[in-house]
C-alpha cells in the first residue's frame, strides 16, 4: 500500500511541473522595439524611401511600392498625378486614405501601395499616405 501512495505522490508532483510549462504562445508582456532600433524585419515606409518612380515603373504588376514626392494635380474623381525627382506617375487614392487630411502640392508626402501595370500607363493604387 505504501508503494501505491509513493507512486501516486510522485506522479502528482511530476504532473504539476508539466502543467506549469504549458503556457506557450504569444505573450504581450513587453512593448516591441521602436522601428529605428530594429535590425531586421519590416519597418514600413522607412525601408523604401530611396525608391523612385523610374524604379517603380520597372517593377512587376502587383508589386508593393513606396514613394516620396508631391501630388501635383487631380486628374479624376480619385486619380492624381504624383511626382518625384525622376518623373511622374498616375496614382489612385480613395478619399478614405486621406483620412480627413488635406494635402497641398508643395507638401512632401510618402505613399504606399501596389503597382497596376495592366492599365496603360501604369497606375499605383495607394493604400497609405503619410505627410513628411
Amino acid at each position: 500500500m505504501k508503494r501505491v501512495l509513493v507512486i501516486a505522490g510522485l506522479s502528482t508532483l511530476i504532473s504539476f511541473s508539466v502543467l506549469a510549462d504549458d503556457q506557450g504562445g504569444f505573450k504581450n508582456d513587453a512593448a516591441p522595439p521602436p522601428p529605428h532600433a530594429m535590425d531586421k524585419g519590416y519597418r514600413g515606409m522607412e525601408d523604401a524611401q530611396g525608391m523612385t518612380i523610374v524604379q517603380a515603373k520597372a517593377m512587376h504588376d502587383g508589386a508593393s511600392v513606396s514613394l516620396t514626392g508631391n501630388l501635383i494635380k487631380k486628374t479624376g474623381e480619385d486619380r492624381y498625378q504624383f511626382r518625384d525627382k525622376t518623373g511622374t506617375l498616375d496614382v489612385t487614392i480613395p478619399l478614405a486614405v486621406f483620412d480627413g487630411r488635406s494635402v497641398q502640392p508643395d507638401q512632401l508626402i510618402a505613399i504606399n501601395g501596389t503597382l497596376d501595370k495592366k492599365q496603360k500607363p501604369a497606375v499605383m493604387k495607394v493604400d497609405h499616405l503619410q505627410k513628411q
